[in-house]
Formats: C-alpha cells, sequence, structure tokens
C-alpha cells in the first residue's frame, strides 16, 4: 500500500479516536453542569476534531478513487458513455425484446463501422506491414484438437452456487469485488487491514480453490443478490461444448481463441512459406467463452472477436530486422520487479527495456513497440496505455515472457491484447497429440557430424501386423521424442515386446523388438531439424473498442451554456461515417449541390451521409458530433461549401469541385486540418452553430 493511504488511515483512526475521547468530554462537563464556557470550549474543540477528520477523509479518498479532488466520478462518466453508445446504436444488448442474455451485444450501424475499421487498420499495419500469411478457421473445434492444447483439462475459472437458488458467480470476483469496496468506500478500516485486502488482491490469481474459499468465509462473502450462503469454489469449464454430425459420437467446442487453427496449419503454411523462418500466421475471427457471471459490458462477453498473430522463429535467434524502427519508443512500462516492489509504472525506452534483458528478446520487443503504435493511432490515450509484465505466478510455465498491453478506463486498467513468448509449446503439444512433426529445418553449409537417434520403424513388419493402420502406427513412432525411445528400446531388448499408445487410433498397440529399430548413430548432417517457437500478440477487439470510446468521449457547453453535449473525437481513421452533408436550408438547388458533393465523395470512398431535414444546422451539427464525424459540408451557396472540423469547430471555405478531394486527403493521413487551415479562406460561422 502506498505511504500516503497507510499514513491517512492511521491519522483517521487517531482522529477518530480523539473525537470519541472529546466527545465523553463534553458529556461529562454537561452532566456536571459545568459553567457554560467551558462546556462551548470543548464543543468548539469537538467541532474542530470532526472537521480535521472530514478533511483526511477527503484526502483518503483521493488517494483510494484517483481523483486528485476526492470525488468517485467514475461510474457517472461510465453511464455518460453507455447511455450515448446504446441510444446511438452503436451496440445494444442482443435479443433485447426478450429481454436479452447476459454477455452478448449487437453492434448496431456506427459500431459495425467502427470495428470495421479497426480490423482495416489492423490488416493493414500487421499482416500487411510484415507479409503475414492470413488465415480463417472454422469455430467449431474437434475435441481432440483442445485436448492436445490444454484448454478441455485447464481451461476454467473457479466458480461457487448460491445454495439456495443455484445462480453461479465467478468466485475471485466476488473476492476481488469485496476487497475493492472496502478500500474504496469503508475509510474507517484500519491502515493493517486495508494492506491485507490490497495483499489478497495483489497474489488473488495464484489462491486455489481451498485458499479463495477460505477468504470468502474469513470475509463472511454472501451472494451478491440474495445474501445467502456460496458452496466451496469449483472449477467450470468456460468452453461451449457441442457435437459434431447428428450421431454426438465426435465431441467438439466452439474454439475459445483462434490460435489453435493457425498452430495445426503450421506444416502446410511452413511449405507455403518455402520452407522458411521466420513467417506470421495471422486470423480474425469470433471466440466463445461461457463466462460465469458476465458483467463490464463489452469487457467481458460470452462472444467476441479475438484478431491473434502467430510469429514462428528460430529458438536460437530470436532477433527482429525491424526491430531498430521501435526501439527508440518510449512509454509507460510496468516490469515484475516494479508491481512486486510497490511501484508503478514508468516510461521506459523499448530499446533499453530489451538490452537489460527487461523484455525476454528483440522479437518480442518488436512486437510490443508494433501494439503501442497501432493503439495510439487508433486514439488510445498513450499516458493511460502500459505494458504490463506477468508476474511469476501468472506465467504459463512454458512461456518465456510474457506482455499485457493494459488500458486503463473506468472500469481501472483492463487488459487488450497479451504478447507473448510461448516457447515451443504448442506446435509440440500437437505433434505429440498427432503424431505429424511440425517442426522446421535449417540447410548446413557445410555437413556437421552429430550423434544422433535413429528411429527405424520395420514397415514389412508393422504392415503384417496393423495392415491399413501401419501408416499411423509408423508416425507415431517417428514422432517419439528422445526419453519415450530410449525407454522403448530398452523394454523391448528384456521383454521382446512393449504397450505403445498411438494417438490417432485412440489405442495401444503391441510393439515387438522385430517392428522397429532405435539406435544411436554418428552421422553427418546436412540440416538442424527443430520446433520453432512462437512469439504470440493476441488482441481482443472489443476491449479495445470499448476502452476507445472512453478515450475519445467528451462533453462540452453550447455557447449558450444551457446544454451539456456529447461528443466523440474518433480519429479519422476509426470514425463511423467520415463526413456529413447540409444544406444549411430546405432549399432545392443546396440539395442539388449536396447530391453532387455526395457522387464525389463515394467515387473517393468516403463514408458519408446527407442530412436534409429542416433541423436547425447548430442540432444537426450537435447529432452528428455525437457520432463522432470529423468533418461536416455545408452547403450555403452554388459555388462553394464550408467544411468543419468537430473538435476546434473551425471552418474553412472550399470550392464545390475542392471539397470531396480536401475531406479525403485529411481523413486518409496525407494532410493534416492545420494543413486546410492554413490553405483555404476562414469561415465565421458566428452564432449559426447554437
Amino acid at each position: 500500500m502506498a505511504a500516503s493511504e497507510y499514513s491517512l488511515r492511521r491519522a483517521l483512526v487517531e482522529k477518530q479516536s480523539s473525537i470519541e475521547s472529546q466527545g465523553n468530554a463534553v458529556r461529562a462537563l454537561k452532566a456536571s453542569n459545568a459553567v457554560k464556557a467551558d462546556v462551548d470550549e470543548a464543543i468548539e474543540k469537538l467541532n474542530a476534531l470532526k472537521l480535521e477528520k472530514s478533511s483526511i477523509e477527503k484526502q483518503l479518498q483521493a488517494a483510494v478513487s484517483g481523483n486528485p479532488d476526492g470525488s468517485v466520478n467514475k461510474e457517472a462518466f461510465r453511464q455518460a458513455v453507455v447511455n450515448t453508445l446504446e441510444r446511438r446504436l452503436f451496440f445494444i444488448p442482443s435479443f433485447k425484446i426478450y429481454r436479452g442474455v447476459a454477455g452478448l451485444y449487437d453492434y448496431g450501424p456506427p459500431g459495425c463501422a467502427v470495428k470495421s475499421n479497426v480490423l482495416a487498420f489492423w490488416r493493414q499495419h500487421f499482416v500487411l506491414e510484415e507479409n503475414m500469411l492470413e488465415v480463417d478457421c472454422p469455430c467449431v473445434t474437434p475435441e481432440v484438437v483442445l485436448k492436445a492444447s490444454g484448454h478441455v483439462d485447464k481451461f476454467t475459472d473457479l466458480m461457487v452456487k448460491d445454495e439456495k437458488t443455484g445462480t453461479c458467480y465467478r468466485a475471485d470476483h466476488l473476492l476481488k469485488d469485496f476487497c475493492n469496496e472496502k478500500i474504496q468506500k469503508d475509510l474507517s478500516i484500519s491502515a493493517e487491514k486495508a494492506a491485507e485486502l490490497k495483499h489478497v488482491l495483489a497474489v488473488l490469481d495464484d489462491l486455489s480453490a481451498e485458499e479463495l474459499g477460505a477468504k470468502i468465509k474469513e470475509y463472511g462473502i454472501t451472494a451478491p443478490d440474495t445474501k445467502n450462503p456460496l458452496s466451496d469454489p469449483y472449477p467450470f469449464n468456460l468452453m461451449f461444448q457441442t457435437s459434431i454430425g447428428p450421431s454426438g459420437l465426435s465431441p467438439g467446442y466452439m474454439r475459445p481463441e483462434t490460435a489453435q487453427g493457425i498452430f495445426v496449419n503450421f506444416k502446410d503454411l511452413y511449405y507455403y512459406n518455402g520452407n522458411k523462418l521466420p513467417f506470421a500466421a495471422a486470423q480474425i475471427g469470433q471466440a466463445f467463452r461461457n463466462e460465469i457471471s458476465p458483467r463490464q459490458g463489452l469487457l467481458r462477453v460470452r462472444e467476441f472477436t479475438l484478431a491473434e498473430i502467430e510469429h514462428f522463429v528460430d529458438p536460437e535467434d530470436k532477433s527482429h530486422p525491424k526491430y531498430s524502427e521501435v526501439a527508440d519508443l518510449e512509454f509507460l512500462m510496468f516490469p515484475r520487479e516494479q508491481q512486486v516492489s510497490g511501484q508503478s509504472a514508468k516510461k521506459i525506452r523499448l530499446g533499453e527495456a530489451v538490452s537489460k534483458g527487461i523484455v525476454n528478446n528483440e522479437t518480442l520487443g518488436y512486437f510490443i513497440g508494433r501494439v503501442y503504435l497501432f493503439l495510439t493511432c487508433l486514439g488510445i490515450d498513450k499516458d493511460r496505455l502500459r505494458f504490463r509484465q506477468h508476474l511469476a505466478n501468472e506465467m504459463a510455465h512454458y512461456a518465456a515472457d510474457c506482455w499485457d498491453a493494459e488500458i486503463e478506463s473506468s472500469y481501472g486498467w483492463i487488459e487488450c491484447v497479451g504478447i507473448a513468448d510461448r516457447s515451443a509449446y504448442d506446435l509440440r503439444a500437437h505433434t505429440d497429440k498427432s503424431g505429424v512433426p511440425l517442426v522446421a529445418h535449417e540447410k548446413f553449409s557445410e555437413p556437421k557430424e552429430v550423434e544422433k537417434l535413429v528411429i527405424a520403424p520395420v514397415k514389412k513388419e508393422l504392415g503384417l501386423s496393423f495392415k491399413g493402420n501401419q501408416k499411423k502406427v509408423v508416425e507415431a513412432l517417428e514422432a517419439m521424442n528422445e526419453k519415450e525411445a530410449l525407454d522403448m528400446k530398452s523394454s523391448l531388448e528384456t521383454k521382446g515386446e512393449v504397450e505403445f499408445y498411438v494417438c490417432t487410433l485412440g489405442e495401444n498397440v503391441t510393439i515387438k523388438k522385430s517392428m522397429v529399430s532405435i539406435s544411436k548413430e554418428k552421422k553427418k548432417e546436412h540440416q538442424r531439424t527443430f520446433t520453432p517457437s512462437v512469439i504470440e500478440p493476441s488482441f481482443g477487439i472489443g476491449r479495445i473498442i470499448y476502452c476507445l470510446y472512453e478515450h475519445s468521449f467528451y462533453m462540452r457547453s453550447s455557447k449558450a451554456g444551457d446544454e451539456q453535449q456529447n461528443v466523440f473525437r474518433f480519429p479519422p481513421l476509426v470514425a463511423p461515417i467520415k463526413c456529413t452533408v447540409f444544406p444549411l436550408v430546405q432549399n432545392q438547388q443546396y440539395e442539388d449541390v449536396a447530391k453532387i458533393i455526395s457522387k464525389s465523395l463515394t467515387a473517393a470512398g468516403i463514408s458519408h451521409k446527407i442530412d436534409i431535414t429542416g433541423t436547425s444546422i447548430g442540432k444537426r451539427y450537435a447529432r452528428t458530433d455525437e457520432l463522432g464525424v470529423p468533418f461536416a459540408i455545408t452547403v450555403d451557396s452554388t459555388s462553394s461549401v464550408t467544411i468543419r472540423e468537430r473538435d476546434s469547430k473551425d471552418q474553412i471555405r472550399v470550392n464545390v469541385e475542392e471539397a470531396a478531394s480536401v475531406v479525403k486527403s485529411v481523413t486518409d493521413g496525407h494532410t493534416t486540418w492545420a494543413d486546410a487551415w492554413a490553405n483555404f479562406p476562414h469561415h465565421a460561422s458566428g452564432s449559426v452553430e447554437d
């Protein structure tokens, strides 16, 4: 806990004790019929102590809420954003007329446009820039694939049930909510108790089911809706289960991530890439997680869009040829040492983080830098974006390093992108399960002599015994790792036969000594065979978009000061509509000019909207500002028009023929509004807008 918060809590407890003592003193004076002057002096002292306590409470509230004035306004801000988003149809709860389903949302027209623009920029920034191989794999995945990846056994959250109603809750969320509520709203708890609750929050991800259950009982946490007692926590698999085909004999799941589709296609993608490393494959698609108790709007949903990259690289050489392009970027980083010691994130130059070993390797560092550029170009505030390194207890056992791009919102810091060095775990897991080697090769300029394990299946003997299954048995034998092969060799020499599990058959077979030869030989090799490592940036598109909504939203007063107007300051890159066209008044000539400009905008590929209603121009501007439209063309003559910029409300005057090209140049990023402002006559709008 921060030193200031600790000292403020101690001071508050001491002040409360002083108030109680002084209150007793006042009561004693009154009971003894003391002179009025003494009683008044004692009351004045009591009131002074109460004022001091109130001042400490405000300082403490500011410390725990993060608001300098001590006010807790995040929820009010969030409500204003969400109300605007739903009213303007950016998104709405799915199946709304049937009361909806938690964790499922529909994107309306502007929401679809923002999402489409974000994904288009993602493809440009990553897929095109890095010459990635894009794939599109099915959402329905056979069980064997997710068994190999570990999802069937380990993709779980701990759940508790209301013992009377059966309603389910995520155990860690209940504990997290309890701790945050106590820390932020119960200013009377001691500094020691607050420190204890903060420690629980820090180790929450590392608590076992038993430890989580013990904390829930210790703090007396009950079901939020009914206050009924809760069951002990138990694991719940988050995947939606289904079956493939009418028989129901082929189990499957709706994929919880898009990555596995890339891993199982590695062999073909490697061949398509000319058998060369490094290379990256990418996929954008829907993923599904059966969240126990979805909340936080678009941040935790049951169906969502992922954009994932799997960059395959030689584990012995994780340098990147374009690393120098991002090495000088400086942004907020939160290494695990700072987290453990209670410090805050600080700005670090990316090149320094890689050279000091804070970031494991150049390729991982390169993608961290590219993710930073991607998010800030979208409109994410760079001062509310940090890269947090996973703690030791968060890291998968196989991961070499892992960082999350976290964006601050009204919900706190939200993980929106994970950038992990997953080593060779995934390809090895699928090699072991499928029996198909997912490996790469490095050709030597000169042959090298090495001691190598040689597994030589005797195909004739295997064919006599296994007939049509011979190929699957051969592939399984050849896919054995060194330990498995040497164990088999030892068993065959002592027993003459051994039971061997062939995963593609789903059963054990008996391998006899005559069926396979296993030996170690010194031989000259012309190439090295290895399993590539994987650097994986994984983007939660819905989360990024929601944080973008919050970072872009603000309210401004009308000139008359009588109302607050909502505005989304989307960069033109992601704005759902780039431009609106308004005839100033209902006039056939103006409407004809508006249609000419509309055709020019369509030909230029600029999304736009014509508004020929008779509503005042100020109200039409306000409506489009609320949609985040960056530019508005107002037709107030037949030869020239004005172009208004959303945030400054400045206007320039251009010829009708130039209007579309000016808007296209600025929205495409070839020029800026400052350039347009410098090159065209200014238009004074007077009080028209309001």
